[in-house]
């Protein structure tokens, strides 16, 4: 069933998106407010992001410990915001049961925040670590050099990020200018409300109009118009291996942003006759990305970034570029149109509530290109090839009909047995019509990370095919295990699955030679997350093939594997499709021994290095005790995120988590900071938890709000299907969510203050994984 959709403008001057989608189960609420960091005073940069920070820092009616924060957290939902140049948004995804009080609490954080100078004070210092953070990477680098060719009559060539000279909160004036921006721009008339869930519109009306109760009525306000974008001829930058295409656009209508959007959907297609795939013919590019760095007001400052492979030069890369540009303005669009109208539709499908507020309150939902966007395109492309020079270096066509957008499975009404190493899990319904495939392989020793390479590099071209047709397509290597990941709408699932199988067994004789390399996140604390799997189950015995890796290496390692898989959200027909298809899953199928982590401590030094110190610790817990282990990790990350965070200011990347990876589960906390060393880190984490065992009390609300939220109508599809799969692979495939629940009622202080004994004694171990060396906390500490 489609969504249906109503636009209102209240009484008050809020404007109001309704979205009823019978698809979702959570609910989302986004609000856009029409002011950023260019409506600022300029005598205050980063004013702005400040009061973004301020907000969520608790007021009157809802004190920090029940503001949106902690309730959305202890609800398992998410939330977050964000101050661009021209809009602040701020938004947040719940279960059903939890929206009404989320909508209640965000709408009262805008409207009446405390403007406390101690608090100030307090999160000045942490827009200050995020300063020193975005300084320093070298993505952020980048993007300010490009900046720098803008005109410096336009604001976007200052600075806006804020720090702790920018925002002197003991200066009279600037206390003025903060609350003056936030009474001028944080009223109604200058608001977005975004509504997205399965509730009828009548119930979204409902909800919308109480919140909207909260606001000061008003009229919107006109900001300020701009200087021209660029004074002068933009310049390509070339860095390390990408090059940054700039182009600068003026005087657009409405849809500007539609037309982007549509441009970048072809631009970035990978399959024959385009212009990723003639890159990547040529030797001269892997990828593309194609963004709008700024869009306001008929302006776009538009980045073409060239993920670069080979030796062409900049002159031939733009060339090839604005050849393609010049094909793609001059050919008949209508058959891609209408694909283009299929894709917005699948993507309207696989899309969260989330998403789906979010692009609401931006006027982005996903739909078919309009025939104003159409013109905007079509003048956008004119400036983009404007004193070009026609070259033909390409025998360009527009890609054939993508066959993944119209999957019809064949009626089959032979019963197809279930394949032996196949396990079918019934706790996400198909009437969500999310299907989930999950195949995990135990390989032998020697080659299997090269033979790897190879393998994810010829499933690239079927990753972004899948990707662009809502199916998410994962293909992982943790030790002497590979995973395989398919998720999306089930019948298109099934299809990928099957072309899959065949990639993995038959390889393009390009993937043989090309190197499918594992790229580190820049920023620390992410890159120690991405190795913590590996790192935890143990990695490879062998150190990495030097030498050439053949079809028959590739058969022989198929001989010796053996598998695993489990399936859940298909109905009867794509489930006995994915059995025709699962016949042929190369190797030998078989239940495989869980994976367990290591039982000592353990510090491990791990890249990259960088001028802020990053730590991430891991204490495994018992897989049979997931109700105490869940509930502990619920009464810890709130005060955890406030010792750490709020009261000892360490750094802005502050967490702790329940975790389940590769079947363990554990609970993990990560801190970056700018200043703290990797020794005072790990003592504030041991001193946060060594109090734990005797000041714990099992709060009664917290244990009903887990149980809660721990049920299939509570949960994103996802999410349902991650833990019956980690479930799975700790040898517990008779697991239900509904047993779950009943453990956690169970669930009494004496059990949970055992547990976190047993964390702060590290009676399983841990892992703590750091981009410095090991640093010592007493004996807890010792590896």
């Amino acid at each position: 069933m489609p969504s249906t959709v109503q636009h209102l403008t209240l009484d008050n001057g809020l404007q109001v998106t309704l979205r009823h989608a019978p698809q979702l189960k959570r609910c989302a609420a986004a609000i856009r407010v029409m002011a950023g960091s260019h409506d600022a005073p300029r005598a205050h940069p980063g004013l702005a992001h400040f009061l973004e920070h301020l907000l969520f820092l608790g007021n009157d009616r809802f004190p920090l410990d029940d503001g949106l924060m902690r309730y959305v957290q202890r609800h398992g939902g998410q939330v977050n915001a964000s101050t661009r140049e021209r809009t602040t948004d701020y938004f947040f995804e719940v279960p059903q049961a939890a929206f009404a009080g989320g909508l209640e609490r965000l709408c009262e954080m805008l409207a009446r925040p405390l403007f406390d100078l101690q608090r100030q004070s307090r999160e000045r210092e942490v827009i200050h670590a995020e300063f020193i953070a975005w300084s320093r990477n070298p993505q952020a680098q980048l993007q300010f050099a490009l900046l720098q060719q803008v005109s410096r009559g336009h604001p976007l060539s200052a600075f806006h990020a804020g720090n702790r000279y920018s925002l002197p909160i003991h200066s009279h004036a600037f206390q003025t200018a903060l609350r003056t921006y936030h009474q001028r721009f944080y009223q109604a008339g200058q608001m977005v409300l975004s509504l997205s869930g399965p509730q009828s519109l009548e119930q979204l009306q409902t909800m919308a109009c109480a919140a909207a109760r909260n606001f000061t009525p008003g009229e919107r306000i006109e900001q300020a118009a701009v200087a021209r974008l660029v004074d002068d001829k933009l310049t390509a930058q070339r860095s390390g291996q990408h090059l940054d295409l700039l182009h600068a656009i003026e005087n657009q209508p409405a849809g500007m942003e539609q037309a982007i959007e549509f441009l970048a959907t072809w631009l970035t297609d990978a399959r024959p006759g385009g212009l990723l795939s003639a890159l990547r013919r040529r030797g001269w590019g892997q990828a593309i990305e194609f963004n709008a760095l700024y869009s306001f007001a008929g302006q776009a400052l538009l980045l073409t970034r060239l993920k670069l492979d080979g030796d062409a030069t900049d002159e031939q890369l733009r060339g090839l570029f604005t050849d393609w540009l010049r094909f793609f303005r001059d050919v008949d669009r209508t058959s891609i149109k209408q694909e283009y109208a299929n894709l917005q539709c699948r993507r309207a499908h696989a899309a969260s509530a989330l998403e789906l507020a979010c692009r609401d309150s931006a006027s982005r939902p996903y739909q078919a290109l309009e025939d104003q966007a159409e013109q905007v395109l079509n003048s956008l492309l004119e400036a983009l090839v404007h004193n070009t020079l026609p070259l033909a270096l390409e025998r360009w066509h527009l890609p054939a009909a993508e066959p993944l957008l119209a999957i019809h499975q064949p009626v089959d009404q032979r019963i197809r047995v279930t394949p032996t190493g196949l396990s079918i899990s019934s706790l996400l319904p198909p009437t969500r019509q999310q299907g989930f495939v999950y195949v995990r392989w135990q390989v032998s020793a020697g080659i299997d990370e090269r033979l790897w390479q190879v393998l994810d590099h010829a499933l690239q071209p079927l990753r972004e095919r899948a990707q662009r047709a809502g199916v998410t397509l994962q293909f992982d290597s943790c030790a002497r295990f590979w995973q395989l990941r398919c998720a999306g709408s089930p019948d298109a699932v099934v299809a990928v699955m099957a072309e899959t199988l065949q990639v993995l067994q038959h390889p393009d004789a390009f993937s043989w030679t090309a190197r499918s390399a594992r790229e580190v996140d820049k920023m620390p604390i992410r890159a120690l997350l991405q190795q913590l799997p590996e790192q935890l189950i143990g990695g490879p015995d062998a150190s990495l093939h030097a030498g050439d890796v053949r079809q028959s290496d590739l058969q022989r390692l198929w001989t010796h594997a053996r598998w695993q898989a489990m399936a859940t959200g298909l109905d009867q027909p794509a489930q006995q499709a994915l059995n025709r298809v699962l016949q042929h899953v190369p190797g030998d199928p078989g239940l495989l021994y869980p994976a367990s982590a290591r039982t000592e401590r353990v510090w491990k030094m791990l890249p990259p290095a960088a001028s802020e110190q990053a730590l991430l610790l891991f204490c495994p817990l018992s897989t049979d005790d997931e109700a105490c282990a869940r509930l502990l990790a619920q009464h810890i990350q709130g005060p955890f995120y406030q010792r750490l965070r709020v009261e000892l200011q360490l750094g802005y990347a502050v967490f702790s988590a329940f975790r389940q990876i590769q079947g363990i589960n554990g609970l993990v906390f990560g801190v970056q900071s700018p200043n703290a060393s990797h020794e005072q880190i790990i003592e504030h984490i041991h001193g946060f938890l060594t109090p734990l065992p005797s000041t714990l009390h099992c709060d009664a609300e917290i244990r009903q709000a887990l149980a809660e939220q721990m049920s299939e109508p509570a949960m994103g599809n996802a999410e349902v299907a991650e833990w019956a799969w980690q479930a799975l692979l700790a040898g517990r495939s008779k697991a239900s969510l509904h047993a779950l629940q009943q453990q956690i009622h169970a669930v009494d202080e004496a059990m949970l203050r055992q547990c976190a004994d047993d964390l702060v004694q590290a009676k399983r171990g841990w892992l703590c994984l750091a981009n410095g060396p090991a640093a010592l906390c007493g004996d807890w500490s010792k590896p």
